[in-house]
């Protein structure tokens, strides 16, 4: 499965540096450090700029979220089909953030910290839009969580495989 991967990310993306690879992935919506930190590894990198690269890249999508989303969709809402992704959106990240919106700031390290698929930086992002956490809290609190679950992730594929 190893060489899979790996064969994937070469034959299609092999044009790109490893670790813009790394970054891009790491970046990607749903998969973010999840799979960035394990491509890193498939690609040879060491623990450290594995942790690096994936946490740079995870850590991209923040600030143009916290601080463009909501004009950018209060725009959109104006058309249908938007509408109804916004509360497909809405509803799915109000299911999932009972840590947020008991404990604020603090529970968006909780949210973002579990590396597990709808629970990252994209989600908490959101989730501190929705429950109003300001700017430098939210984006504080989610790059903590991102650096926790980074580590975490990080010391599973460098310790286990």
């Amino acid at each position: 499965m190893k060489e899979a991967i790996q064969q994937f990310i070469f034959d299609h993306f092999g044009f790109l540096p490893p670790e813009l690879i790394v970054v891009l992935i790491s970046a990607l919506p749903i998969v973010e450090l999840r799979v960035g930190i394990p491509a890193a590894h498939q690609l040879g990198f060491s623990y450290w700029e594995a942790l690096l690269y994936g946490i740079g890249g995870n850590l991209l999508p923040i600030l143009p979220i916290l601080l463009l989303f909501q004009p950018i969709s209060k725009w959109f809402l104006r058309f249908k089909l938007y509408k109804r992704f916004y509360d497909w959106l809405y509803n799915r990240t109000m299911k999932k953030s009972d840590k947020v919106e008991k404990f604020g700031a603090i529970g968006l390290i909780l949210f973002t910290a579990v590396p597990l698929p709808t629970t990252g930086a994209y989600s908490a992002s959101l989730a501190a839009i929705l429950f109003f956490i300001p700017f430098r809290y939210a984006f504080l609190s989610i790059a903590a969580g991102v650096i926790i679950a980074g580590v975490g992730v990080a010391s599973i594929m460098y310790s286990v495989f």
